[in-house]
């Protein structure tokens, strides 16, 4: 048995891997050692290559490589930690897919629908390309939402990972952001009208609305200079998802990965380093992934987009029911389940604002719902009551719906702000296990 478990602070560096004499130390996971330290050499990982040598004496990438093949993470962590991994690939298919659609893709009011059909149509594979952006958009949003909704359940934004929360809704954030100018990009009749609607809903905040619903037009309507600057930005907005997805990682490994149980890492033998398990594991739930991906893009590509969206844009015909993306559905419940047009903007924002406040809403010193029974019913019913906001966002606006939305746009905020501090204050929680 190894008798020092307790490692030194670790280094920025990663030279010290590269020889054999030395060895480094794992990050402490929640503050507590791994006690388990890298002996192995560059050598051993990558093969004895003098190139590799020079090339990580000065960048040391490989010894990089070799820190994540090394980090130790609990070893009780489910097929619902791929997600985040998952997540990431999304990121990385949109962003290749998109930039070789770009050069294609002409944003001009009158050329966007063509150019978007002759993707389609003449550019070898465009129909690939454009499918696989068009339905990644939802599959990454698919796997956010459950990421989320497992960070949820298990207590993930607790102490001592608040800022790793934040920074993730930071990136949801953006997400949204980036997804909705994307939307707007083919410029069909539901693109035209959903940038028309959504960013008409600027308007609602005092004195300075008007001004950013010209600055975002860049004009006095919907127009060329709207779609030029949503497509600069669509371009854009991924890198910074990209940056903050660095430092969503570098939070991440501050203290390490939650776990199913939510109690803290407490020796070595409640952790297991990264690769081979975790990889393994991470493969198979990308098997699964692109399984179902494949499914939508040669099988169904349309299923959740709008057939109005292969209408060009007419500013002189509305739509008779307008709707975003499935993803929007929610929101877009709560925004209309107010009268007030500015009522209903600041309860859709308040609605991912609240989700800031989170490690503080809940006042319980337990992280999983698996040891919280009263609080495990009410998270199940705040997930039926945002399925059931998403179904009525794509309704019409009218009766029952509107009523309906309104109740369940009501429990989502109880949920928050009444239902978790209270639960958390008064729930007698099962007792906690000593290790994982």
């Amino acid at each position: 048995m190894n008798e020092d478990i307790t490692p030194k602070k670790p280094s920025m560096s990663y030279r010290g891997l590269t020889t054999v004499s030395k060895k480094t130390t794992e990050k402490p996971i929640n503050g507590v050692s791994t006690g388990l330290t890298h002996k192995l050499p560059l050598e051993v990982e990558f093969g004895k290559n003098s190139i590799i040598e020079w090339i990580d004496y000065r960048l040391p990438i490989f010894s990089f490589l070799k820190y994540f093949s090394h980090y130790q993470t609990p070893k009780n962590l489910s097929y619902l930690w791929n997600l985040g991994s998952i997540a990431g690939i999304a990121l990385v298919i949109q962003i290749i897919t998109g930039v070789v659609l770009a050069m294609h893709y002409t944003p001009h009011v009158d050329h966007a629908f063509d150019s978007v059909e002759r993707i389609m149509r003449n550019v070898n594979y465009g129909w690939l390309l454009r499918y696989t952006h068009a339905v990644g958009a939802s599959m990454f949003f698919a796997a956010v939402y459950l990421h989320i909704a497992r960070g949820l359940y298990y207590g993930s934004y607790k102490a001592p990972r608040e800022l790793l929360w934040h920074i993730g809704i930071i990136i949801f954030l953006t997400m949204m952001a980036t997804a909705f100018m994307g939307y707007v990009l083919p410029w069909g009749q539901m693109s035209y009208w959903g940038a028309t609607v959504i960013t008409n809903l600027f308007s609602a905040i005092p004195l300075i609305g008007g001004s950013i619903v010209t600055w975002l037009w860049g004009g006095f309507s919907v127009d060329n200079p709207t779609l030029n600057r949503f497509f600069s930005l669509h371009y854009l907005l991924p890198f910074i998802i990209v940056a903050l997805v660095m430092l969503h990682l570098v939070a991440l490994h501050q203290y390490g990965s939650n776990n199913p149980k939510g109690i803290d890492v407490k020796s070595p033998k409640d952790t297991i380093p990264f690769h081979p398990y975790y990889t393994v594991k991470d493969f198979v739930g990308f098997g699964v992934y692109f399984i179902i991906f494949a499914y939508f893009i040669f099988y169904e590509p349309n299923y959740l987009g709008h057939p109005d969206n292969y209408i060009p844009a007419n500013p002189l015909v509305t739509p008779a029911h307008i709707v975003p993306e499935w993803y929007f559905l929610p929101f877009y419940a709560i925004l209309r389940a107010v009268p007030s047009k500015l009522g209903g903007v600041l309860l859709m924002f308040g609605s991912i604002f609240v989700l800031f406040l989170l490690p503080w809403l809940d006042t319980s010193k337990v992280r999983s719902s698996n040891y919280r029974p009263i609080y495990r019913i009410a998270f199940w019913i705040f997930m039926a009551d945002c399925l059931l906001l998403g179904y009525l966002g794509g309704q019409p606006a009218e009766e029952p719906y509107i009523t309906i939305s309104r109740f369940a746009a009501c429990y989502y905020f109880f949920h928050f702000l009444v239902a978790l501090p209270l639960i958390g204050k008064y729930e007698k929680p099962l007792p906690l296990p000593e290790e994982l």
